[in-house]
């Protein structure tokens, strides 16, 4: 019927890295990855019946993500619990997600559910162990005393608004995102600009696809700068105080040392052509808890249309 949402036939694939290995760093957030699937065929999951987005006008797009992350203290080279520091902590979890997407209005309205779990079982401690194998560097000591095993299970919801256009050269979008989760609990908002020659943020998902549902009028190659801000209030963190189900940990930080304020900004540079593009991007976070300190890394993202 006139006006009902559709779902779109995109069928996109994304894998992202991320590592501070780049600026000779190896502590704190240390390194994380993911695969990403948007496809039309999620649209039947049952699961979208928990999901937001209402049944009338815009765009819809079913995805399912794996995501991985792993921390460690400052010395990884340190065989005892380094009290005051972050606890060694790994999860892994998978997401299913919905978004929804009115280019006409210039918004967008991302929800997913979450479940996984943290602890070694995310197999942190053997990857990180291997690769430093492999590069012949010092071996971390400490993996013995990550977070417990626990249950990741958790909702998420994320607002995308356009609040200035400027020709085709600069985009400036504000975010409103939320997470209710046993692994994060959070509420933050922030920006993103970006600048080049681009497509608009909410004509599609960053490429052109094949499908007549977003190609009409699109740039086929872009390049463009972008930069993000977001400040967040932090209510639970897992990977700093333990799973909320099980608290028989050998150490994590008390709440009272938690950082209830944190911010993260990133910026970098993003190169399309038609079906595939490449992100680059350099992201910056403030000290997570009491005495620590703040952290850089790389990230990076391929995305192509299947």
């Amino acid at each position: 019927m006139p006006g009902d949402s559709i779902s779109s036939a995109d069928r996109i694939l994304a894998g992202t890295f991320a590592n501070d290995a780049t600026f000779r760093t190896d502590y704190y957030f240390t390194q994380g990855m993911s695969v990403n699937l948007v496809h039309p065929a999620l649209g039947k999951s049952s699961v979208n019946k928990l999901l937001l987005g209402s049944k009338r006008g815009g765009l819809n797009y079913y995805g399912f993500k794996i995501r991985y992350d792993g921390f460690t203290p400052l010395q990884i080279s340190d065989p005892e619990i380094r009290y005051g520091d972050r606890p060694y902590a790994a999860y892994i979890y998978a997401t299913q997600y919905r978004i929804k997407q009115d280019a006409a209005k210039k918004q967008r309205l991302t929800s997913g559910l979450d479940m996984g779990f943290i602890g070694p079982k995310a197999g942190a401690g053997k990857f990180q162990t291997k690769v430093h194998e492999w590069l012949d560097a010092p071996a971390p000591q400490g993996w013995k005393y990550q977070v417990n095993t626990n249950l990741v299970l958790g909702y998420q919801a994320l607002y995308e608004k356009e609040l200035l256009h400027v020709a085709k050269v600069a985009e400036l979008v504000g975010v409103a995102e939320g997470s209710l989760s046993t692994l994060y609990t959070y509420a933050q908002s922030g920006f993103l600009l970006r600048s080049g020659k681009m497509n608009g943020y909410f004509q599609n998902l960053g490429i052109t696809s094949t499908s007549r549902q977003n190609r009409v009028d699109l740039q086929k190659f872009q390049f463009y700068a972008q930069g993000r801000f977001t400040g967040r209030l932090v209510g639970y963190n897992a990977t700093l105080q333990g799973g909320v189900l099980h608290q028989n940990n050998s150490y994590t930080l008390k709440a009272k040392e938690i950082k209830r304020t944190v911010s993260q900004r990133s910026a970098g540079l993003v190169g399309a052509y038609k079906g595939i593009s490449f992100e680059s991007s350099v992201v910056w976070l403030t000290p997570e808890f009491k005495n620590g300190r703040s952290h850089k890394w790389m990230f990076f993202e391929l995305r192509f249309i299947i």
